[in-house]
Order: structure tokens, then sequence, then C-alpha cells
């Protein structure tokens, strides 16, 4: 299914923007119905030539130091589906994660992680795939909130449950597509496909990373990189529209692409707080895309 427009059910949670400054947050601590969750993930580089990156949880950095009332939130164990590379999550995992971390309908998340935001991204695009739309990712995350001398913690925080309601998933898959929905834009149209890995994933004629070089046939190059400035925050509003001119420039559906759905999600993210409404994520990505020797791929002329 492609994505569609979505109209939100007044029984789901309230609505919150996608990104939050450091400011907010700090005015926001002692908020009762606020929850932060630390989405961290760390990529250890190939041992060899011939491995992968290896993601590891974030856990041991987060109990050394985190945001105050902060807990972390595991992508790779309790937001990610037993079965492949952080894809989502099926609805009862989600809803027991949540609960483990006291989060309820009338929660307000917040979501930081360590590494530019796009680990907080894809927690937030999941969330909001099962109708959760108060929760927003924090701008410039930890390292910004570490710069301005903001206050940090060891100490482990449980948040106490209270008479609020809870929270009950409603599924949106249309925020999720598969190779054969991809498969049918690039043979169709229909919608933009949007590829967020860098430059040079982009224009490759050979690859260590995936089983093919290139890109999915028409794809629009935008690296999820361009869209923050070196600490890991967001360019303002107007240079991300001058950024992203090449995409929101064309009508329709915004499909976006990575490596394993994780940079993608930073991608829509953005375009979403830009006001696109119909974007959707290709979970499995690149990938899995590369992987399968009969869809097309487009490569750089050599």
């Amino acid at each position: 299914m492609l994505p569609c427009s979505y109209d939100r059910d007044m029984t789901e949670s309230p609505s919150a923007p996608p990104i939050v400054s450091t400011a907010w947050l700090d005015d926001h601590l002692d908020d009762e119905d606020l929850r932060i969750v630390d989405a961290t993930i760390t990529l250890r580089p190939p041992a060899d030539a011939c491995a992968g990156w290896t993601a590891v949880d974030g856990s041991a950095a987060h109990q050394d130091e985190h945001l105050p009332r902060a807990q972390y939130a595991d992508l790779l164990r309790d937001f990610s589906a037993p079965v492949g590379r952080f894809a989502r999550p099926p609805l009862e995992q989600l809803t027991e994660s949540l609960q483990r971390l006291g989060i309820g309908a009338d929660s307000r998340v917040v979501i930081y992680d360590r590494a530019g935001a796009m680990w907080a991204a894809r927690l937030w695009w999941v969330l909001r795939s099962y109708g959760f739309e108060n929760a927003s990712v924090l701008d410039g995350g930890f390292a910004r909130w570490v710069a301005e001398g903001r206050p940090t913690t060891s100490e482990p925080f449980a948040p106490v449950a209270g008479p609020g309601t809870a929270f009950i998933p409603r599924d949106r898959p249309e925020l999720f597509v598969d190779k054969a929905d991809v498969l049918d834009v690039v043979q169709n149209g229909g919608a933009v496909l949007v590829n967020a890995l860098d430059t040079a994933d982009f224009v490759a004629t050979t690859s260590s990373s995936y089983a093919r070089p290139g890109r999915i046939p028409g794809s629009v190059s935008q690296p999820a990189s361009r869209l923050t400035r070196d600490d890991g925050s967001f360019l303002p509003v107007e240079q991300l529209r001058t950024e992203l001119d090449d995409v929101l420039s064309q009508p329709g559906p915004k499909v976006t692409y990575c490596g394993g759905g994780i940079a993608a999600s930073l991608a829509a993210l953005v375009l979403t707080q830009l006001g696109e409404d119909d974007v959707a994520v290709y979970d499995a990505s690149y990938e899995e895309w590369a992987s399968d020797a009969s869809l097309p791929v487009e490569v750089e002329p050599g």
C-alpha cells in the first residue's frame, strides 16, 4: 500500500511537533506526563573488509550518563521485530515495550540519541506508525544538551504508575512500504523515491556494503546527513526547504529509503516537519533491494 493522507482519530494520543528544542525540554522536565527516552545505538565498524557494521545497544553509555528522568529504549530488542534488521515491530511487542517505559495515551514523549538524531527519528517513526502522535525528537540530542551545560545524571528513572489511560495502538501500515510497493513505483510511478544514503553510495559503481552497487531506478538523492549540522541539530526550516527542493518540488507521495530504514526515517521526519503528509519508509531499504537479483538497479555510468 502506498502512503495516503491520514485523519487522526480523537481516541489516539494528542499530537506534538516532530522536533522540540533543548530549551523547551529543560522548561518541562518536571511535567508529570513527560517521558524522555534515549534511543541510542552504536555502530561498530567491521573487523575486516568482508564483514559488515555491527549494531550495539547504547544502554551502557546511558547508564553512565543521561538526561534527567530519561529511560533507555532498546531499538534492537524492544522496538524492532525479532526477524529482520531493525524491522518494524509487531503491535503486541510495541505495546508491551511502551508499558515497560510507563508510556500511556496521555504521555508526552521526547526521544533523543547520541548519533545525529537518526535513531531517535527511527523510534519516532515507529511510534507514529502505530498512532502514537504525542512524541518529538530532541533537536541536537544528547550532544547539544551537554554542550549547553544542561543537567545530566547517572541515576536510573522508574516512572510511577498512575491513573493515566493506557495507549491503544492504531495500525498505520501506510507509513511503511515493502519491495513490492517500491517496484510498483519504479514500474508505474505514483510516488517520489528518496534515497537518503550519502552521495558516494548513490553514485557508487562498486560496493562492499550491498550485494549490488547503485540505487533504485528513478530515485532522487537526498542524503540524510545533509539535513543536520555537524553537532547533530537540524538545519533551520528554510534551509531544510532549500536542501529538499528537488524532493518537495515534485508532487505526490514520498517514499524514503537508505541501507536499512534508519537514515530514511530521519528524512521522513524532516519531510513531515516541512508539512508533507504522504510519506512512507521502505523498511528493509536498499539492503533488501540489492540482494534480490530480480529487481532493477540504476548504476552511475562508469
